[in-house]
C-alpha cells in the first residue's frame, strides 16, 4: 500500500510516496520512499542519528552533506549514497530539484544486501557505485526508466531480493542483540547482552560491529537518543526525558544532544518548528523523529538564531 504526500505553493511543489517492501524482504528492509522536489530555491534537512541504514538513489541530482556537529568542516557531495549507522547528525542541502528513491533498512539486513562489513559504512557516506559497481548503476538505470512509483518499488523488490540471496547471511545472535537494544532503547546492559549470545565479549563486539557498524555501546547511544527525540517532540520536558532515557541528569542529555546533533534539545525543537504537525511527511521512518526541514543556510547560523 502506498502513502502519498504532495504540496503545491508559491515556492514550488514536492511529492513523497512511501510503500512497504515485499514481505520476503521484511522486517530487515523496512520502507521505500520515492521523492520528487521542484522548488524555486535551495533547501536543506537536518538528519539526526536514527539507527537505520539508508540507500539513496537519485536521477542526476546531487546532495551536499556536512557533519552537523562541525558545520564549518568539509562537505561531501553525492548523487547517490549509502548512509550507515552514525553517532552524528548530518546537514544535507540540495539545489531545490531532487528526484529519486530511498530504501530504509536495519543494519543487519544491509550487511546481507551489500556484502561488506558494516564498519566500512558507519559514520560516513559511501558512493554505491564504488561499493556495488555495475549492479548499482544498472539499478539506477532501471528505476529511472520505469513509469510510476509502484513499478519502481517492484523493481527494488526484485533487485534487493537478488542481492540478499547472494549476500552473506546475518547471524541470528547479532539480530537478537540488535532487537534487544531496539526494544530497550539502548538501556539493556551490554555485558549481559553479550553473555546471552554465548560469545565471548571480544567475539560479540567483533560480530556486532561487523554486521551493525557501530560498537554495541555506540549503537545503544544512538537508540537512547532516538527515544529522547520522540519524548521531547511529544511534549515531555527535558528533565522527564533525561530520567526516562537513563541519562544521569538534564545536563547529560544536553551534552549528548550537542555531541550528536550539534545543538541543545530546545534548539532542536525550534529548528524542527512545525514539522511535528507534519511528521508523517517530514520523518523518514514511521514513529521516529529523524529530520528537520530547514532553510538552506549553515546549520550553525540556524541554531544560533534559535537560541
Amino acid at each position: 500500500m502506498e502513502c502519498v504526500y504532495r504540496s503545491y505553493g508559491s515556492q514550488g511543489r514536492w511529492e513523497t510516496v512511501s510503500a512497504l517492501p515485499h514481505a520476503r524482504l521484511r522486517p530487515g528492509v523496512q520502507r521505500y520512499q520515492g521523492f520528487r522536489l521542484d522548488l524555486d530555491r535551495p533547501r536543506a534537512r537536518l538528519e539526526v542519528p536514527d539507527g537505520v541504514v539508508t540507500l539513496v538513489l537519485t536521477f542526476g541530482h546531487s546532495l551536499k552533506l556536512t557533519d552537523a556537529t562541525d558545520p564549518t568542516g568539509p562537505s561531501t557531495t553525492r548523487r547517490s549514497l549509502i548512509s550507515g549507522l552514525s553517532t552524528r547528525a548530518t546537514f544535507g542541502r540540495h539545489g531545490g530539484k531532487l528526484h529519486g528513491l530511498e530504501v530504509i533498512m536495519a543494519p543487519w539486513a544491509a550487511f546481507s544486501l551489500f556484502g561488506t562489513p558494516m564498519w566500512n559504512l558507519a559514520e560516513h557516506f559511501t558512493d554505491p557505485v564504488e561499493l556495488l559497481g555495475h549492479r548499482s548503476e544498472l539499478l539506477i538505470e532501471q528505476l529511472e526508466a520505469r513509469v510510476g512509483w509502484a513499478d519502481r518499488f517492484a523493481c527494488l523488490d526484485t533487485a534487493l531480493d537478488r542481492w540478499r540471496e547472494t549476500g552473506p547471511p546475518s547471524s541470528p545472535r547479532v539480530r537478537y542483540a540488535w532487537r534487544e537494544l531496539v526494544r530497550s532503547s539502548g538501556a539493556v546492559p551490554i555485558k549481559q547482552l553479550a553473555a546471552r549470545t554465548g560469545w565471548s565479549w571480544r567475539q560479540f563486539e567483533h560480530r556486532f560491529r561487523e554486521q551493525i557498524g557501530l560498537t554495541p555501546k555506540g549503537a545503544a547511544r544512538v537508540l537512547r537518543l532516538r527515544r529522547a527525540l520522540r519524548l521531547l517532540t511529544d511534549s515531555h520536558s527535558p528533565s522527564q526525558t533525561a530520567a526516562a532515557c537513563h541519562y544521569s541528569d538534564q545536563a547529560h542529555l544536553s551534552r549528548e544532544f550537542k555531541a550528536m546533533i550539534g545543538c541543545t534539545p530546545r534548539q532542536f525543537l525550534r529548528l524542527r518548528g512545525n514539522d511535528n504537525e507534519n511528521s508523517e511527511a517530514t520523518d523518514r521512518v514511521p514513529g521516529q523523529v529523524t529530520s528537520a526541514v530547514l532553510d538552506a543556510e549553515p546549520f550553525e547560523t540556524a541554531a544560533r538564531r534559535d537560541k
